[in-house]
């Protein structure tokens, strides 16, 4: 079975902001209110000092929502876990498990904003590394059981981390590089794939490791709506500043070579987006999960950086009424 769902970053730029408790507010309540209407997932992303509020604290937000539902799955798309002490990550995702009933999945990768890295005392250049030994020592806490592991980047000494998960969350492992796929390949429950990039490298890389039980986590970025080219033209300035700024801290490449979209229309045609409309939405999700059954779980953006949740919940409804129910039939 696959679940669907949705992705939320909290970012509330200029010139649309609104007053910071009132927004987290909103999205909690349409958070719930996207459970009540049958949607199966919500994930959450993380970076750190951007001036819109990117969350930099997903964990606290993913206890919060574990607070206010009660079926849906809650994971992270994606944390950036060479920022991050292993085991303090291993001890809040635990406890998050432990909150939601078992309903979490940790998922991470390796990060590219210099800024970060320098905040928190890491050299990105150490990122293998720091990602490979970081998941062992999680696995490791996540056991109950006293251990030690001695690296490049961290030292335990005999120690026991507690409470453990009584269902340990599922650690999943994100990139856009080959490398990163076939690290999720290697050593991940799954991986946490962007607008489709990827699927064949890391089904490749499973065959190349022998394994049978990878999963994808597949975060969509279409702009699914009844009449797509209008849709794209209201939310055109959010789709700007969220692939500008992508761009800017380095997701796509060296930000110095990597140049910016002039506009919402080149953004919008040169960047993830895909412009669907009902039957468009319907025929390519049902071929892409058809084509990767190891596809786990489908996620939209809510609402794009700076656009109301008003707007972006019209086409979180569109999804649910009309486009998952024919997505699923034709799957049964």
């Amino acid at each position: 079975m696959v679940n669907f769902g949705l992705w939320y970053d909290f970012r509330n730029p200029e010139p649309w902001a609104m007053p910071s408790e009132r927004f987290h507010a909103q999205a909690l309540e349409q958070i719930v209110a996207a459970e009540a209407a049958g949607w199966d997932s919500v994930w959450l992303t993380e970076h750190h000092f951007i001036d819109d509020g990117y969350t930099p604290s997903p964990l606290v937000i993913a206890a919060a929502i574990g607070a206010k539902t009660t079926r849906m799955r809650i994971g992270t798309n994606l944390m950036v876990l060479p920022l991050h002490d292993p085991i303090r990550i291993a001890e809040d995702a635990a406890t998050v498990s432990l909150l939601t009933g078992g309903r979490f999945d940790l998922g991470v990768g390796g990060g590219y904003r210099e800024v970060e890295f320098k905040q928190f005392g890491r050299d990105v250049r150490h990122r293998p590394s720091l990602m490979e030994e970081a998941v062992a020592v999680i696995r490791q806490a996540w056991s109950g059981e006293r251990f030690e592991f001695h690296g490049k980047r961290f030292d335990v000494n005999n120690l026991r981390v507690t409470p453990a998960p009584e269902h340990v969350p599922n650690l999943l492992m994100g990139g856009l590089s080959p490398p990163a796929m076939a690290r999720a390949a290697a050593i991940g429950d799954g991986f946490l794939s962007t607008g489709g990039i990827g699927h064949d490298v890391y089904v490749d890389a499973l065959k190349a490791q022998g394994r049978q039980d990878g999963a994808i986590y597949a975060g969509n970025w279409a702009i699914v709506a009844d009449d797509p080219e209008r849709e794209a033209a209201k939310v055109a300035p959010h789709v700007l500043y969220q692939t500008n700024a992508y761009i800017g801290w380095g997701a796509f490449g060296p930000p110095e070579t990597t140049p910016l979209f002039p506009d919402g229309r080149a953004a919008i045609e040169g960047g993830l987006y895909e412009l669907w409309d009902p039957e468009t939405a319907v025929r390519e999700l049902t071929g892409m999960l058809k084509a990767w059954p190891q596809i786990r779980d489908v996620h939209f953006w809510a609402k794009f950086p700076g656009e109301s949740f008003e707007s972006g919940w019209a086409r979180v409804e569109l999804l649910m009424n009309r486009v998952l129910p024919r997505v699923k039939a034709a799957l049964a």
